[in-house]
Parts: C-alpha cells; structure tokens; sequence
C-alpha cells in the first residue's frame, strides 16, 4: 500500500508538471470542420485543466455515485450556450473568464472537504461550461460543424471520464490524505488558470 501510495502521488505530481509545462491558449487558429479537429479542440490548457477539474471535483464534493452529475451537467450547458455562441451571443471578456474558470475549478478542489451545497457546486460548473460553450459556438464553421461537435463532445466526455478515475484512484489509494492530494491539484490547477490569464 505504501508503495501504491508513492507511484500514485508520483504519477499525480508528473501528470500536474505536464499539464503546467504544456500550457498554451485553445482557441488559437484551429481548424473547426471536422472530427479529428474536434477531438484535438478540448486538449488545450484552459479546457483540459477544467474539464478534468470538474471529474475530480465530482468524485470529491458530490454524493456517492452520483459524481456523473458534474460532467453531464458541464455537457449540456456547454451544447447550449455553443448553440448560443453559434447565433452570435457573446460576452465581454470572454477568453480571460475561460482563463478565470481554470481558477475557479482549481478552488472548488481546494474546498471540496467542506461540502458545499450540491446545487451551488452544479451552478457553477454550469457557469463555467457556459463561457466555454459560448467560445466553441463563436468559432462554427460554415460547413462541417456537426461532425467537429461529434468530435469535441466525444473527446470532452474523455476527459470527464479521466477527472473521475483519478479523483477514485486518489480516494482508493490514500484514503484519509485524499484531502489533502485534492486541495494541491485544486492549487496546481488555479495556478496553471492564472499563468493562462496572464497570457492573454
């Protein structure tokens, strides 16, 4: 067990300096009209960093086995507010609030041992989803945006997916020091948002 413990704060503190070292702005002259677009679209910092933020903080913050809740709820805000980037709807600021919603994320991992109320949790998930959604729908291509959407989603819900099988291996593994492995991925994390913010 000890053993398991150190590969798995190891694996977690190179995963983290990874992230960090490869930091760089996502929406920056990519292709938007077809699936491999759409798949690669999500692997820049700023959605990388939240959407596996939201996977870690549901298995942290949210009920037993309902840690699936966070990602759907980050899916669907996001397919709505692109359909209402995509006619137009913008907002001011809108790349330094994505950069804002890394920071976000990263302090709701910090505070994920004390529980906050599910819906509050859910809301700002959803917040944040939909100033990412708002960018994605800004950047529709004339043709071929269903297939890029297949895409993005396909990868976004990956991503999801690998939040959650950390946020379980690192509640398996280390037990009642969890905690504390959630609260320095939540720092890592806002911290990576606010080097993003100071790149744009």
């Amino acid at each position: 067990m000890k053993l398991l413990t150190q590969n798995t704060v190891r694996g977690l503190s190179l995963a983290a300096l990874g992230m960090v070292a490869g930091l760089a702005q996502a929406h920056t002259g990519h292709g938007t009209s077809g699936v491999a677009e759409g798949l690669a679209h999500p692997l820049g910092a700023d959605h990388l960093l939240a959407m596996v933020a939201v996977g870690i903080w549901s298995v942290s913050a949210l009920p037993e086995r309902k840690a699936w809740w966070g990602p759907a709820t980050f899916m669907l805000t996001l397919v709505l507010s692109a359909a209402l980037g995509a006619a137009g709807v913008s907002v001011p600021f809108l790349e330094p609030l994505i950069a804002l919603s890394v920071v976000l994320f990263g302090v709701m991992l910090v505070l994920s041992r004390q529980k906050m109320p599910v819906a509050l949790g859910l809301g700002l998930v959803a917040l944040a989803a939909s100033l990412h959604g708002l960018a994605h729908g800004a950047e529709t291509p004339a043709t071929g945006f269903a297939a890029y959407a297949v895409g993005f989603l396909a990868c976004t819900a990956s991503l999801h997916f690998g939040g959650v099988a950390v946020g379980l291996g690192v509640r398996k593994a280390l037990a009642e020091k969890a905690t504390w492995v959630m609260a320095g991925l939540g720092t890592l994390c806002s911290g990576a948002g606010l080097v993003l913010l100071g790149q744009l």
